[in-house]
């Protein structure tokens, strides 16, 4: 049996409603009245802002400067809805796909949290993860 996922609760509402708008947002910036710079960009072109973004949440993790690390987590979210916005805009997936793909992927790999598997350590978590991630990559 597998176990429940998510909760829907009015925390988890306004999150998903702040995640609407930041797509929104994003479609807007795209838009033939939003900003030029941002309907001429491409997956291709952004590969620099994403290795900026993801560099920049590392390096203040490594700080320990949380009060930046929010910032830097925003910017590497707008990177992900940027582009799947992207991908949405030529029919190849939409962010609900993203949404929806990581979070089957983390059920899959959580047996021992929504199925039946039992663990006892985290060495066993770890094998588990990458024999799950092993069949999938045959896939």
């Amino acid at each position: 049996m597998r176990k429940r996922t998510h909760v829907n609760s009015p925390r988890h509402r306004k999150e998903g409603r702040k995640f609407e708008r930041l797509v929104s947002l994003c479609e807007k910036l795209r838009s033939k009245d939003g900003c030029m710079w941002d309907r001429k960009q491409s997956h291709r072109s952004l590969i620099p802002c994403l290795k900026e973004e993801a560099g920049e949440v590392i390096e203040a993790i490594e700080n320990e400067d949380y009060k930046n690390l929010k910032e830097e987590l925003g910017d590497l979210i707008y990177q992900v809805v940027f582009h799947s916005a992207l991908a949405s805009e030529k029919g190849e997936f939409s962010v609900s796909d993203v949404l929806d793909g990581i979070e089957e992927k983390l059920i899959r790999r959580h047996p021992h949290v929504f199925g039946d598997a039992e663990v006892s350590s985290v060495d066993e978590i770890i094998k588990n993860w990458k024999e799950i991630k092993k069949k999938e990559k045959k896939r």
